[in-house]
C-alpha cells in the first residue's frame, strides 16, 4: 500500500559518506559515554528493596511517589501490582542494606502523606540476584544477535548481513550512549525494548534489501548507487506509514503511559528513529562499500556450444 508515489529517485548514496560519517561520530560518543559515565542501572540489576502494600480503594500513584519523595527516598519506582488497589515498590540499596527498616520508613511516608496503606511483603533482592539477571540479560542480547546474524546469512549474500548486523548493533549503542548520557534509569523494562528494537530495525533492512536484489534483476542499466537510491525511494511510502504509525503508539506510551512505562517508551523511541535511519543511511552505503554487484544475483549465462542447436544439442 502507498500513500504517495516519489517519481525521482532521491540521490541519498550520493552523500553516503557524510552520513556514515555522522553515524560513525554518534556511534563513537556512545562508546565513549559508556565507558566514562556507565549506566545507572535499576535495583533489579543492583540489587534493593521490593515493598509490597495494599489500599482499600483504587491508589493514586502520584501521591504515593511525592510521599516517598517528602521523605527523602531517592531512585525509588512505584508501580501497580496486580490490581490498582496494590502497589509495588522498589527502592536501592542503602548503607546498611536492612530491608527491614527500610519497610518502616517506607510505612511511615504513606502513613503521613498517603495513608490507608498496608505492607504486604518486604523483600530484599541481593547484589548476586542482580548480577544474574544483567548476565542473562547480556546472554539474551548475544543469542538475539546471533539469531539475526544466521538469519540474514541464509536470507541474503554475505556483504548484506554484515551490513545489517553493523547498523542494528549501532542502533542498541546509540540507545545505550543516550541512557548513559542522561543518566537515565537503565531497567529490565528498557532491556527489552533494546532486544524489540533489534528486530524491529532488523525487519527495515530486510525489506529495504529485498527491493535492492529486486531492482538488480530488474534494472540491468543502473549502477549499484543507483539500485540503491532506486530501492530506498520505492519502500519510501511503506518506511513512513509504518514507522509512523508505530511511532505514535510508541509516544502515546510515552506520554501518557505514566512512570511504569516512560523509560520503556522512550528507549524503543529513540531506536524506532535510528532504526529508519540506519536501515537506509547505514546499511545501504555499507553494502555498496562491501562491493555488492549485479553480478551476483543475476546468473551468467552460459557460452553457447559452437555447432550447437538452440537445445544444447550437437548437430
Amino acid at each position: 500500500m502507498e500513500f504517495f508515489r516519489i517519481s525521482k529517485d532521491i540521490p541519498l548514496m550520493r552523500h553516503a559518506l557524510v552520513f556514515n560519517i555522522i553515524s560513525l561520530s554518534t556511534f563513537v560518543l556512545a562508546v565513549l559515554f559508556l565507558l566514562t559515565r556507565g549506566l545507572h542501572l535499576s535495583i533489579e540489576f543492583t540489587g534493593g528493596t521490593l515493598i509490597e502494600a495494599s489500599y482499600s480503594q483504587t491508589v493514586n500513584l502520584d501521591k504515593v511517589r511525592l510521599a516517598l519523595k517528602k521523605s527523602n527516598f531517592a531512585d525509588y519506582s512505584v508501580q501497580n501490582f496486580g490490581s490498582s488497589r496494590d502497589i509495588l515498590i522498589r527502592l536501592p540499596l542503602r548503607g546498611d542494606g536492612k530491608s527491614g527498616k527500610q519497610g518502616e520508613l517506607v510505612k511511615a511516608a504513606l502513613d503521613k502523606y498517603a495513608p490507608g496503606a498496608t505492607l504486604r511483603r518486604v523483600e530484599y533482592v541481593g547484589p548476586q540476584v542482580g548480577e544474574e539477571l544483567a548476565w542473562n540479560g547480556l546472554m539474551a542480547l548475544f543469542m538475539v544477535v546471533v539469531g539475526i546474524m544466521i538469519y540474514l546469512a541464509f536470507r541474503f549474500e554475505w556483504r548484506f548481513s554484515v551490513s545489517a548486523i553493523i547498523a542494528n548493533l549501532h542502533d542498541v549503542i546509540i540507545i545505550l550512549g543516550f541512557f548513559s548520557f542522561f543518566q537515565w534509569e537503565f531497567s529490565l523494562s528498557v532491556l527489552a525494548a533494546v532486544l524489540a528494537v533489534l528486530g524491529y530495525s532488523v525487519n527495515e533492512s530486510v525489506v529495504v534489501f529485498d527491493r535492492v536484489r529486486e531492482t538488480f534483476k530488474k534494472m540491468r542499466s543502473f549502477t549499484t548507487p543507483q539500485v540503491l537510491d532506486h530501492a530506498i525511494t520505492r519502500t519510501m511510502s511503506r518506511t513512513i506509514i509504518t514507522h509512523g504509525s508505530t511511532q505514535m503508539m510508541v509516544l502515546s506510551m510515552l506520554f501518557f503511559g505514566g512512570e511504569a512505562l516512560y523509560y520503556f517508551a522512550l528507549a524503543l523511541t529513540i531506536g524506532i528513529c535510528f532504526g529508519i535511519y540506519s536501515s537506509i543511511l547505514v546499511a545501504s552505503p555499507l553494502v555498496m562499500w562491501l562491493g555488492v554487484s549485479r553480478e551476483q544475483f543475476v546468473p551468467r549465462k552460459k557460452p553457447a556450444i559452437e555447432g550447437a542447436n538452440k537445445d544444447g544439442a550437437v548437430v
